[in-house]
């Protein structure tokens, strides 16, 4: 299965999955395409590092654009000169043009760091990523006093940020005591790799499965406490 990895930053999780594919533990996967939306990125040199051809590391920016089909057609262009197959956004930015998205139905993912719950109130949406969407999972655990862990997602892209279907979480405990930088750096990255790899096993062998969650993350009462939460973590770690 050829892949194409999207990433803006520092591209951790895109290293551990080509990291994976070299030693044997992530089989039949080709990672043959990374695209950065940012032409900074430290994940630009780790995938160099790595063994990705130069000219298999293309920055492709939404500002260069008129449109964002006009990105999304660029994106889609160097995906098929690779004759790609699945794409994953790992620390991808811009919003995910629709063209991208109707190309690779099915075969296109989202890493999220915390909960989701697709089509209720939960931990995604616009600003919600990194440091940010750890931070307002942290402060709804500790002011409503409950479910003190957190799960690292895969899940299908849609048009709307953090919409689509999710196909792997794994869950890690949250502590009283814990900082964001706890939580994210001890237990949240580390398993972040694990989701990914593990889905895009999945994928390759055919046996991905989506996850239909029965009871709601968020009760009514706490909508607003979620709310406030994003807020004040947004705020935060605007910077």
């Amino acid at each position: 299965m050829k892949i194409a990895m999207l990433i803006s930053g520092g591209g951790t999780t895109m290293a551990s999955i080509i990291t994976a594919v070299k030693e044997g533990r992530l089989k039949n996967v080709e990672p043959v395409l990374v695209i950065s939306s940012n032409p900074e990125a430290a994940g630009i040199e780790k995938a160099l590092n790595l063994g990705i051809s130069k000219e298999d590391i293309v920055v492709i920016r939404r500002k260069d654009f008129p449109s964002l089909e006009e990105f999304g057609k660029k994106i889609i262009e160097e995906c098929k000169k690779r004759q790609v197959e699945f794409v994953g956004q790992y620390g991808w930015l811009p919003l995910t043009p629709s063209n991208v998205i109707k190309e690779y139905e099915g075969k296109i993912i989202n890493q999220h760091p915390v909960p989701l719950d697709p089509g209720r109130p939960d931990f995604g949406g616009k600003g919600m990523w990194g440091k940010q969407a750890v931070c307002a999972r942290l402060l709804f655990v500790k002011k409503t006093g409950r479910d003190f862990w957190n799960e690292t997602i895969a899940h299908r892209v849609t048009k709307d940020y953090d919409m689509g279907a999710v196909v792997k979480a794994f869950r890690v405990p949250i502590f009283p005591d814990d900082t964001v930088d706890s939580l994210y750096n001890t237990r949240i990255f580390p398993m972040e790799y694990v989701t990914q790899i593990q889905t895009l096993q999945d994928f390759a062998d055919g046996t991905v499965r989506e996850i239909i969650f029965k009871e709601p993350l968020i009760r009514p009462e706490e909508y607003e406490i979620l709310e406030q939460c994003k807020k004040e973590a947004i705020e935060k770690y605007s910077h």
